[in-house]
C-alpha cells in the first residue's frame, strides 16, 4: 500500500534538490516537445491534462513517435497488444491520446490537481507505483537528474537495482522545457503532512541554495517583478 502523503513529500523534496545530469540531451528533447505545443494543447483542450504532462509522457512512451499511442507506445492504427491492451485502432495520434487519458488507467483526465505535487503523483501513477512501494525514486520521473542513480523494472514484476534507465525521466524534460517556455508553471504545490517540515529543511518556498528549485524560484521572482 503506497502512502501518497509520504510520496508527495518525497517527490517535492526530490524536485527541489534535482540537478540535470544529461542537460544537453534533455534540452534537445525539450526543444522538440515545445515545438509540438499546438498538438499537445489540442489534446489538453479535450482532456484537461496540461500539455507539458502530455508531452513528457509521449517522449517516455514512444520517444515522441507520432505513429505510436500515448497509452503504451503501440501503433495507434492497430489494436494494442501491450497494457492497456485492446485499444484502437484510432484515426489519429490525437484520438488515441485522448482515449489514453480519458479511458485508461490511471484516468488522468479525471484528475483536478495539477499543482506541482499533483503533476508528480500523476506521472508516477501513469507508469505504475512499483518504485513508490519500494521507496525508491522512479526512473520514469527522475532519470537524467541527480535524484536517480540506478534501479529499473526490466520487465513485469522484475526489478533490477543495478540497471540504469537510459531514457530521460519526465522531470528532466520538464525542467528543460520550463527554461525554454516560461509559460509552463505548476502552481499551488504544498507539502501536506501531520508532521511539519523541520525549519532547516528546504521547501518549495525556500529551496536549497544552488538547487533546481532555487533556479526556478528566481525565474518566477523575475517574472513577478516584471508583471508588478
Amino acid at each position: 500500500m503506497v502512502d501518497f502523503d509520504a510520496l508527495t513529500r518525497a517527490n517535492l523534496r526530490r524536485w527541489e534538490q534535482a540537478k540535470l545530469t544529461r542537460k544537453v540531451i534533455s534540452d534537445k528533447v525539450a526543444k522538440s516537445l515545445v515545438a509540438a505545443k499546438a498538438r499537445y494543447r489540442a489534446v489538453e483542450a479535450k482532456t484537461g491534462v496540461p500539455w507539458p504532462v502530455i508531452a513528457v509522457i509521449h517522449e517516455r512512451e514512444s520517444s515522441q513517435n507520432w505513429g505510436r499511442s500515448l497509452a503504451q507506445g503501440d501503433p495507434w492504427n492497430r489494436v494494442s497488444v501491450h497494457v492497456p491492451e485492446g485499444r484502437g485502432p484510432f484515426n489519429s495520434w490525437e484520438e488515441a491520446a485522448i482515449d489514453a487519458l480519458l479511458n485508461c488507467h490511471p484516468h488522468l483526465a479525471k484528475r483536478k490537481d495539477w499543482s506541482l505535487a499533483g503533476v508528480l503523483i500523476a506521472l508516477e501513477m501513469y507508469n505504475g507505483l512499483g518504485y513508490a512501494s519500494k521507496g525508491v525514486p522512479s526512473p520514469y520521473l527522475w532519470a537524467g537528474t541527480s535524484q536517480y542513480k540506478s534501479g529499473k523494472y526490466v520487465r513485469d514484476g522484475v526489478y533490477d537495482p543495478g540497471h540504469v534507465d537510459q531514457q530521460l525521466g519526465c522531470v528532466a524534460m520538464l525542467l528543460s522545457m520550463m527554461a525554454i517556455d516560461p509559460t509552463i508553471t505548476f502552481t499551488g504545490a504544498k507539502v501536506t503532512s501531520s508532521t511539519p517540515q523541520a525549519p532547516h529543511m528546504p521547501s518549495i518556498a525556500t529551496p536549497s541554495k544552488g538547487s533546481i528549485g532555487a533556479f526556478i524560484a528566481s525565474i518566477f521572482n523575475v517574472i513577478s517583478k516584471r508583471k508588478s
